[in-house]
């Protein structure tokens, strides 16, 4: 892993036999340790605010004493730029996309548990987008955005009375047809866990085109 913040010597090398393995895999690098305040499995997915520091590795395996520390450590935040940084057009969301796609989310893991509390979200990757229209009788140069719908890798935390805190990793998807006038707009959200962008970006175009044909059928 990459290292960061600075860098001091802790006294001693601390006789943990987890550690040593760890550094004894990583000649030349480095092994976290992680704050179990935010995370319960070191071996998922892990935030980068969940990450005390780093114990420096020298080129035989063995820890040097060397610790970087993360200015970054605390409560893990929400991070939704791989969403909004792209120079993608996402008015269908409205004002302000990232509140929407989390609240999308939670709704989401509410239908499965009632009492789900999202504690944070990160979408991973850029989603795949997916935007259709039509010109307008008069004007032809503009077009009517007439259905919309993504596909945004995340990772999050949420708890529930039952299950307390989990980590999940998938891939939300979100479509909406209708956009423009005369129909009525209808969207719908997919929560698919662990699978890849490229799983669910494929699915998008068949998903809004079936969407499509449940609103053609229902208005027959």
């Amino acid at each position: 892993m990459g290292l960061f913040g600075s860098r001091n010597r802790r006294r001693g090398i601390p006789d943990e036999p987890a550690l040593l393995a760890a550094a004894a895999e990583n000649p030349g690098g480095s092994v976290a340790e992680i704050d179990p305040t935010h995370i319960d499995d070191p071996n998922g997915y892990v935030p980068p605010e969940a990450i005390r520091g780093a114990w420096v590795v020298d080129g035989s395996g063995k820890l040097t004493g060397e610790y970087q520390e993360n200015p970054r450590h605390g409560v893990p935040q929400d991070d939704f730029s791989k969403l909004t940084d792209p120079d993608h057009w996402l008015g269908w969301l409205g004002d302000d996309p990232a509140t929407a796609v989390r609240q999308g989310i939670e709704e989401s893991l509410r239908a499965q548990v009632a009492d789900a509390s999202v504690e944070w979200v990160k979408i991973l990757e850029t989603p795949r987008f997916l935007t259709a229209g039509r010109r307008r009788p008069e004007d032809e140069q503009a077009v009517l955005v007439t259905r919309a719908a993504l596909a945004a890798p995340f990772a999050l935390s949420v708890r529930t009375t039952q299950h307390g805190r989990s980590v999940l990793l998938g891939v939300f998807s979100w479509a909406a047809v209708n956009l423009a006038p005369p129909g009525a707009r209808k969207d719908r959200h997919w929560f698919d866990l662990g699978v890849g962008l490229d799983w669910a970006g494929e699915r998008l175009q068949e998903r809004i085109y079936e969407m499509d044909r449940e609103d053609g059928a229902a208005e027959r």
